[in-house]
């Protein structure tokens, strides 16, 4: 499913416009953003998806094709944990 398909399937099942659909996932994904960005909270939709920023530390890798030992510096990730109904869903339940 797309991004037009999500919005015409919140449209009719919110029983609004597909604008006002398009613009409350356009808010919604802004919201996460940026608590995402800001790493001092996680997102919790209950039941569903859990968002979170993770620290990645610096790491030594290798190169595939000459072997050499390259140094990764540390970062951010995110983590995105399925909630217990999400899980249900994917059972087919």
């Amino acid at each position: 499913m797309n991004r037009s398909e999500l919005v015409a399937a919140l449209s009719e099942r919110a029983e609004v416009t597909r604008k006002d659909a398009d613009a409350i996932l356009a808010a919604l994904t802004d919201v996460v953003g940026d608590v995402v960005a800001k790493g001092d909270e996680k997102v919790t939709i209950p039941g569903f998806l859990t968002f979170e920023r993770t620290h990645r530390a610096a790491r030594t890798a290798r190169n595939p094709q000459t072997g050499d030992p390259i140094q990764i510096a540390a970062g951010y990730g995110v983590k995105v944990s399925a909630g217990s109904k999400l899980k249900e869903a994917a059972k087919g339940k």
